[in-house]
């Protein structure tokens, strides 16, 4: 094994998971070791929601995303969720629209299959996947998720040709499911922005990933059933330690699978949003109680993806 380590050494990666957990000395641009992200709000009702809970409780929330995607949601309700992120400084990341499960193909829907449930089959999917960005970004919109190496690819060309502003923020899904330090590199040097990891990963090898990285890492400290159902919020000192930059992300457990999203689903997605928020506000106790030194960003910070109000405001459908 000592070849393969000094191998791995030689190429400016962790030789092993690093179990003595060291501190990151890494920030984001503004000094800050941590943010936070609540997922799925699904719509402008559900960001509507979300909003009244977090003056309720009184807590910072950096990034909302949302998982049903661009293409699901009318001009209209992309800037009117444009808009209201915009007023508080937030950064909205909404999902690329057609991928694997929104498909024909029944791979992604087997057990075998579901490692590309979110990949995109075929060139034209590509096509209609960048025209999702594009038309977010015409509408405002600076932050998109993705779930595809080629796309991830895509993203990073189409800024450098002006087809995609350059300050647009490319949020990577934990259902890339890139899970040590290479292949998250490799994630990075794509045009990742930031990545989200596995939800089951221990604090050695999240630490050798954070070695290998600069991109702030995206984690779920209440992951939904789905995905493990893990509630991690004991750990989140010890992540914003060892992880900085980081995202702590609240999922929720007991979630049911609301995807694709819409009218149908608008009440049951409203009371989801709510309870995320009392559970970031718990996540938010345990950080104030036993890691209070730790440096949160402000609202507007200058790398978030915080949407432009559209020009289209008025004129917009």
């Amino acid at each position: 094994m000592q070849e393969s380590r000094a191998f791995l050494r030689s190429l400016g990666f962790p030789e092993r998971d690093l179990y003595e957990l060291p501190d990151s000395e890494k920030r984001f641009p503004d000094g800050a070791q941590y943010r936070i992200e609540l997922p799925s709000v699904e719509g402008p009702r559900a960001l509507e929601a979300t909003l009244e809970e977090i003056d309720r409780h009184g807590i910072t929330v950096h990034r909302v995303s949302q998982g049903s995607g661009i293409m699901l949601l009318t001009d209209d309700e992309i800037v009117e969720m444009n808009r209201m992120c915009a007023e508080r400084g937030m950064e909205l990341s909404l999902f690329v629209g057609p991928r694997g499960t929104w498909d024909i193909s029944a791979q992604p829907f087997t057990k075998a299959g579901s490692s590309i449930a979110l990949r995109h089959e075929g060139a034209d999917q590509l096509v209609y996947a960048m025209e999702d960005l594009k038309r977010g970004a015409s509408l405002g919109l600076r932050g998109a998720l993705v779930a595809d190496e080629g796309l991830l690819y895509l993203t990073k060309k189409m800024k450098e040709k002006g087809l995609l502003p350059k300050d647009f923020v490319v949020k990577v899904s934990v259902q890339l499911a890139a899970a040590n330090p290479v292949s998250v590199k490799i994630i990075q040097d794509l045009g990742a922005d930031t990545f989200n990891v596995p939800t089951a990963l221990t604090l050695p090898k999240l630490a050798a990933i954070r070695q290998a990285i600069d991109i702030p890492i995206d984690l779920y400290v209440e992951v939904p059933d789905n995905f493990g159902g893990f509630i991690r919020h004991y750990e989140i000192p010890e992540l914003i330690r060892i992880l900085a930059p980081v995202y702590i992300k609240f999922g929720l457990r007991n979630h049911p699978d609301v995807y694709p999203s819409g009218l149908h689903w608008e009440a049951t997605n409203i009371q989801l949003c709510r309870e995320r928020v009392r559970r970031a506000a718990l996540g938010i106790q345990i950080i104030e109680r036993y890691y209070p030194e730790a440096k949160t960003s402000k609202l507007g910070a200058s790398d978030l993806g915080i949407p432009q109000v559209s020009v289209r405001q008025g004129d917009n459908r």
